[in-house]
């Protein structure tokens, strides 16, 4: 085992727990932590885009967070779209009043990064749902269990490149075994959770499996781009809260979308 895997490996034996904790009280707990990951994630972010040659403004995303973050604790999901309007027209009028101080290029740059590091708020918003816990924890398993079933298999059997421009380290192989380790662990819960949903459950453990490798090129994309290898290097073995986090920034939405939807 190699020291870049032991560090992987310690970084999850103290954060998992914690994470799973936070999950188990809910309620402001859960809040204040997804909170403070989008914090952490979001100053990352704000250098990723100063590698894309534009000039961010850290606190407009802090403050951009934090309204979405709020308007979900106070009202769950009622009146988020209302907000992300909201959002939107007040940072395009600031870019016509404030420029050419501010440039449009960099407004929509703050924007995209608050509108996708605001994915996190459906980790939270996971939890408020109707046996919010327990899918909580599918998110969470599936999410990490594709992760880690990718890597491993991906060094074991990969030979065919998924993307050799954007991340060469990935492989045809490690993708088919992340969704193969989400659906699994999708099945395992849908039996002994879910009774007689457990065909949606897995259909649902696979789109999570999908979902984890996007939200993974996604960042690869940005970090390619901004010619960095890791958005930070505050977790030992995983580098910054975006290279950890960046999953669930696609799986989170998807689990509280499919189960309010189509589960519940």
């Amino acid at each position: 085992m190699d020291k870049l895997l032991h560090l992987r490996v310690l970084s999850a034996v103290i954060g998992i727990p914690v994470i799973v904790l936070a999950a188990w009280f809910g309620d402001w707990v859960l809040w204040l932590l997804a909170l403070s990951v989008f914090t952490m994630a979001g100053f990352e972010i704000s250098d990723i885009l100063k590698g894309l040659k534009l000039n961010p403004s850290k606190w407009m995303i802090q403050i951009g967070g934090l309204f979405i973050f709020t308007s979900a604790y106070l009202y769950k999901d009622e009146y988020l779209g209302l907000m992300y309007v909201f959002l939107v027209i007040v940072s395009l009028i600031m870019m016509a009043f404030l420029y050419p101080r501010v440039y449009p290029v960099d407004v929509f740059g703050n924007l995209v990064a608050v509108l996708y590091l605001g994915n996190l708020i459906f980790f939270y918003l996971t939890r408020e749902l109707e046996n919010g816990f327990m899918w909580l924890l599918l998110l969470l398993a599936a999410t990490w269990i594709s992760d880690t079933f990718a890597y491993f298999v991906g060094r074991s059997l990969g030979r065919h490149k998924l993307a050799p421009v954007l991340s060469p380290k990935k492989t045809v192989e490690g993708a088919i075994g992340g969704v193969l380790g989400s659906a699994l662990t999708a099945y395992i819960f849908g039996i002994y959770q879910q009774g007689g949903s457990v065909g949606i459950v897995v259909v649902l453990g696979v789109l999570i499996g999908i979902a984890a490798l996007l939200g993974d090129l996604v960042e690869s994309a940005l970090k390619r781009q901004a010619g960095i290898k890791d958005s930070g290097q505050i977790i030992p073995g995983h580098g910054g809260f975006m290279d950890r986090f960046d999953s669930l920034l696609f799986t989170a939405p998807l689990v509280y979308y499919v189960v309010s939807l189509f589960i519940i």
